[in-house]
C-alpha cells in the first residue's frame, strides 16, 4: 500500500498531494512527458522549458472550489468536481487557477478498509487513455488522518525545490 499527505499552500489555500513522498505533479510530469513529446507542445522549445511546463502544468485544487475537502477525496464530489463519463473526480486543477481549465480526474474507490486512485486521465486528451501513475491504494485510517491533518505551507513546496529534485519523483 502507499502513502498519501495531503497539504494546502499560499493564501488562497490550495490543496496539493504527496504519495510514497513525491507530489502527485511529478508524477503527472513522469507520465505526461513522453505524451507531450510526441504532440511537440510549443511551450517544448528547450529542455529547461519542457521540464518547468511539466511540473507547472498542475496545481492544487482551491479550498473553494472543493467546498467539502473530506467528501471530494473521499469520492464525493461535487457533479461539477466530476468527470461524468468516467465517475472521476478532480485531484488537481490548472495553474491557471480555473481548475477546470486542465483538470486531472482519477477514480476514487472508498471501501471500509482502503481508499484506492486508479484511472488518471486527462479529459482535453482522450487519446492519451489512462495516464501511467498508480494505481494506488491507502489504508483508509491513514488516508484519513492525513485528509484532516492537512499541513499548511506559505509557498507551493514544488516551486521550493531545485529543479534537480522534482525530476524522476516516481
Amino acid at each position: 500500500m502507499q502513502h498519501i499527505e495531503f497539504f494546502t499552500y499560499t493564501d488562497a489555500r490550495l490543496w496539493g498531494i504527496r504519495v510514497d513522498g513525491s507530489d502527485l505533479r511529478v508524477h503527472a510530469a513522469d507520465a505526461t512527458r513522453p505524451l507531450w513529446l510526441q504532440e511537440k507542445s510549443p511551450y517544448e522549445r528547450t529542455p529547461e522549458g519542457t521540464e518547468d511546463f511539466l511540473f507547472h502544468q498542475y496545481a492544487g485544487m482551491m479550498e473553494s472550489d472543493l467546498r467539502e475537502p473530506v467528501d471530494h477525496f473521499l469520492g464525493n464530489a461535487a457533479p461539477d468536481l466530476r468527470h461524468a463519463p468516467t465517475d472521476a473526480t478532480a485531484v488537481l486543477g490548472c495553474h491557471c487557477g480555473i481548475w477546470d481549465c486542465w483538470p486531472l480526474f482519477t477514480r476514487i474507490t472508498a471501501t471500509a478498509e482502503t481508499v484506492t486512485w486508479s484511472a488518471f486521465h486527462q479529459p482535453f486528451r482522450p487519446a492519451w487513455g489512462d495516464l501511467a501513475i498508480g494505481p494506488f491504494v491507502f489504508p483508509r485510517p491513514v488516508y484519513e488522518s492525513a485528509l484532516t491533518h492537512a499541513v499548511h505551507f506559505a509557498e507551493d513546496p514544488l516551486t521550493a525545490l531545485p529543479p534537480s529534485d522534482m525530476a524522476g519523483g516516481t
